[in-house]
């Protein structure tokens, strides 16, 4: 079928922009010889990895089911890190793994004798203590007393204390980004260096982690090369790149209808899609979503230099990509869903156009931390997952029902 008959609300992966993304990363792994891994916890449409495999080198787990999910559908290089690994997991995880990434000296200690005995490389996070998130803190592992990863100070006192601790380790490893461009990187490795460059030097791998914006327009991505080729020359060790948005950004929709108009002060729409259930990055982290015709209120000024307070019509010139004055008048609503949340709020827009009961709305970047977060809150039906293929014909891939509500309780 075609992208406008689908039955709402569907998430909908756009393969042609995901091939796009996978061949700007592919340049990068053959201009610098890094490998890059796909970060299941952004993206994990399982049904995508045979394609994705072929333009990049594996998958990266943040637990063992991921870690399953990327040996059986993707079976190319398998990583894990989690902050603590249980004894159960790691039974299974030497087994389908290629390295595995602990989070504290104690945890490796535990564990780094059955790696040895599987053959498994094994290295450990380490905490910069260098922090690059300005406004949001939830997604900062450098924060003052994060947990994530063995700060320069606790590192100095475990060699103390066991000299010979970290014998067969093999990598280091540091996740400090989230939706960066490449010079917090550089910022970001200058601080690793200076605190555990006498680490890298004995290591056979360095992992930049993951937050690298690669495939934004904007993105800096010949700095990413200069930092990776640096640290290949510098310390001759195998580098990977960990990213999950950049895979794949910008290539799915969340396709949703209005149901209901209610006016309180603020016309709000009420959609078959929600925040809460389908999209809960928008509540978390919190964002307004890109919406297709529809202008976020909140990027009125910072984005077009309007003030949103004051009553300019404002429309979509599709040809020119670019905000003119509208043709048929102003408005504005609130998007919300049909959960009992009051806090269920999507964001505040503006279009050129009166939108009505049954109307489609289609909101974009919606690949990225949707499907792998979404939630059955309410009884909420789960979108269906479909895969629109390089000439927009979609195919409707899974389809959820009230069996997958029950079956989660």
């Amino acid at each position: 079928m075609r992208f406008d008959e689908l039955k709402t609300p569907a998430y909908v992966i756009d393969e042609k922009m995901l091939i796009h993304n996978l061949e700007i990363l592919h340049k990068v792994e053959e201009d610098t010889g890094c490998h890059i891994l796909l970060a299941q916890k952004a993206f994990s449409a399982y049904a995508e990895y045979p394609l994705i495999g072929k333009y990049i080198s594996g998958t990266t787990a943040s637990g063992i089911y991921e870690a399953r999910l990327g040996a059986e559908c993707m079976g190319k290089e398998n990583h894990v890190f989690a902050p603590a690994f249980t004894d159960e997991d790691m039974d299974e995880l030497v087994n389908i793994c290629d390295h595995v990434v602990f989070n504290s000296v104690s945890q490796l200690k535990k564990h780094k004798a059955r790696c040895i005995e599987a053959g498994v490389s094994f290295g450990l996070r380490v905490n910069p203590e260098f922090s690059t998130q300005g406004d949001h803190a939830i997604y900062d592992p450098c924060a003052p007393g994060s947990r994530l990863g063995v700060t320069l100070k606790n590192l100095k006192a475990a060699l103390e204390e066991e000299p010979d601790v970290l014998s067969g380790m093999e990598g280091i490893h540091f996740h400090t980004l989230c939706e960066q461009n490449s010079d917090d990187l550089e910022a970001t490795l200058k601080a690793v260096e200076e605190k555990f460059g006498f680490l890298m030097k004995d290591m056979k791998w360095v992992n930049f982690g993951g937050g690298h914006h690669i495939t934004r327009e904007d993105y800096d991505i010949e700095t990413l090369e200069k930092c990776i080729s640096h640290v290949k020359k510098k310390y001759d060790v195998q580098v990977y790149v960990e990213p999950g948005e950049a895979v794949a950004l910008n290539a799915g929709y969340l396709v949703t209808t209005v149901l209901d108009k209610v006016e309180n002060g603020i016309t709000t729409l009420i959609l078959d899609a929600s925040a809460a259930c389908h999209m809960p990055d928008v509540l978390e982290m919190p964002y307004t979503p890109p919406l297709r015709g529809g202008l976020k209120i909140s990027d009125m000024e910072d984005e077009y230099g309007i003030d949103k307070d004051i009553e300019i019509d404002f429309d979509m010139d599709v040809k020119e990509g670019i905000w003119k004055p509208a043709k048929n008048g102003r408005y504005r609503y609130r998007l919300s869903s049909y959960t009992c949340l009051a806090g269920d709020i999507i964001g505040d827009y503006q279009f050129g156009r009166e939108i009505n009961v049954g109307d489609r709305l289609v909101f974009e970047d919606m690949a990225i931390y949707s499907m792998v977060k979404n939630n059955t809150f309410n009884g909420i039906q789960l979108p269906d997952i479909v895969i629109m293929d390089s000439d927009g014909e979609c195919k409707v891939w899974k389809h959820f029902g009230y069996e997958d509500f029950k079956g989660r309780l």
